[in-house]
């Protein structure tokens, strides 16, 4: 069935879209000058916990809740998501004594998170408290607390939690920023933690795991007849042939576009040598060099392919822009 538009009342949407921009942006603002000793004391008893860190929230604090556990986890801080109701009704068995949990309510009064954080107290767990107010009933049974308030929710009704989830995520935000900092975190430890993603895969692969090596190399010496330097080339069809001295000592290479230049000079492919007219002096990288710099150095020098080489400089493998699209590095 076709709608009829005619007579539905327009709307100004991107006003409405600036205004709830404005708000949220407003409370963020406003959100820097209340961070005090208190983050300071949560960072510092988050960086001395020996267990774990567990987040909490019912509702719409608990969607943010599972995000901050993911932020922390993947920064660095072993962190999960429990909900609160679960918790007691037997996930309660999750948390013990060392770990430290963060309970998040806007109001500070949700009566699941209060019971939650009460009884892991007892465990000997330290509790963080996330509300919108120092006075809240979750403040007051936290060890420590962060003050999440904001003056107005973006819904022009007040209602939706829209402003107050957006600063209730900044400040989980702001938590994983600042224990990543201090605990050195490092652009390798968070591939470790992201293995099957791009970054990871930029951050973690190396040339020798995906290069071809040993009978998959297209290789021949110098004084071997062109003709037959350009069979071995075409059967391994990689575009190229790399060309080395006894002990696999690189002495060049030779690509299609060379062979194509052969025709073009009117080079006689049946009495030269590959060694003749290859180029000695080759651009080439080592099984050890991220993948991802061998493929800014092949956009960079406009090539396909490059011979990869040892300390001794001797040939180990050969890798073509092919192989790193296949394994994801671009």
């Amino acid at each position: 069935m076709t709608t009829n538009l005619t007579n539905t009342p327009k709307h100004d949407f991107i006003s409405l879209a600036r205004a709830v921009i404005d708000a949220e942006v407003e409370a963020i603002n406003a959100l820097k000058g209340r961070l005090d000793d208190q983050f300071v004391q949560s960072c510092e008893a988050i960086l001395a916990c020996k267990g774990r860190v567990i987040i909490s929230g019912m509702g719409k604090s608990g969607h943010i809740s599972n995000k901050i556990a993911a932020t922390l986890a993947s920064t660095g801080t072993p962190a999960f998501f429990v909900h609160p109701s679960e918790a007691l009704h037997g996930d309660l068995g999750m948390i013990t004594g060392g770990d430290v949990v963060i309970a998040i309510s806007n109001s500070g009064t949700t009566e699941e998170l209060l019971t939650l954080a009460s009884l892991v107290k007892r465990l000997g767990a330290t509790v963080i408290g996330m509300s919108g107010g120092i006075t809240s009933p979750l403040a007051k049974v936290s060890d420590y607390h962060l003050d999440i308030a904001v003056e107005k929710e973006a819904c022009p009704m007040g209602l939706a939690p829209t402003s107050s989830t957006t600063v209730t995520l900044v400040m989980g935000d702001a938590l994983a920023v600042a224990l990543l900092e201090a605990r050195g975190f490092t652009a390798e430890d968070f591939a470790r933690s992201h293995p099957g993603g791009r970054l990871g895969k930029r951050l973690l692969v190396h040339v020798k795991d995906i290069m071809h090596k040993d009978d998959d190399i297209p290789l021949c010496l110098p004084e071997t007849p062109l003709k037959q330097a350009i069979l071995e080339m075409t059967s391994k069809k990689l575009g190229a042939i790399v060309v080395a001295e006894s002990h696999n000592k690189l002495f060049g290479i030779f690509t299609d576009g060379d062979l194509r230049r052969c025709f073009e000079e009117g080079i006689d492919l049946t009495s030269a040598t590959i060694g003749d007219i290859c180029h000695h002096e080759c651009l080439t990288t080592t099984p050890d060099e991220l993948a991802i710099n061998t493929v800014n150095l092949l956009q960079e020098k406009e090539i396909t392919v490059l011979p990869v080489v040892n300390s001794d400089k001797q040939v180990t493998g050969i890798i073509h822009m092919h192989d790193l699209l296949k394994a994801g590095i671009v």
